[in-house]
């Protein structure tokens, strides 16, 4: 499985970015994620999806405010009203089999490079 995301900038607060994420390679059956990560802080699940496109979830922290969508191996996190609290670099992540309801990275057994999202 390999991940590779796109999408991520600078932007200032209120604006929006559209992050994508490309899989190749997928199993059968796999769940997608969206985590974030700031320096010293543990990575945050925010977003995930089934295969189909069916079940989204979100974190409260973005909830109302990112959308999650996938169409066929193409995943994208839509962000708007973006915050300074947004900032963090974003990756994408695969996990084999469906989705579970929570959101924590020990779940999720492929990841993307990471893309680097600024908000001032």
């Amino acid at each position: 499985v390999q991940l590779v995301e796109s999408g991520g900038g600078s932007v200032q607060a209120g604006g929006s970015l559209r992050l994508s994420c490309v899989a190749s390679g997928v199993p059968s059956s796999w769940c997608m994620g969206w985590f974030r990560q700031i320096p010293d802080k543990e990575r945050e699940g925010i977003a995930r999806i089934t295969a189909g496109g069916g079940s989204p979830a979100y974190a409260d922290s973005v909830k109302g405010r990112f959308t999650i969508s996938q169409d066929d191996v193409k995943n994208v996190l839509q962000t708007n009203n973006l915050r300074p609290e947004d900032a963090a670099m974003y990756y994408c992540a695969l996990r084999t089999g469906g989705c579970l309801p929570t959101m924590m990275m020990t779940d999720y057994n492929y990841w993307g490079q990471g893309t680097q999202v600024t908000v001032s």
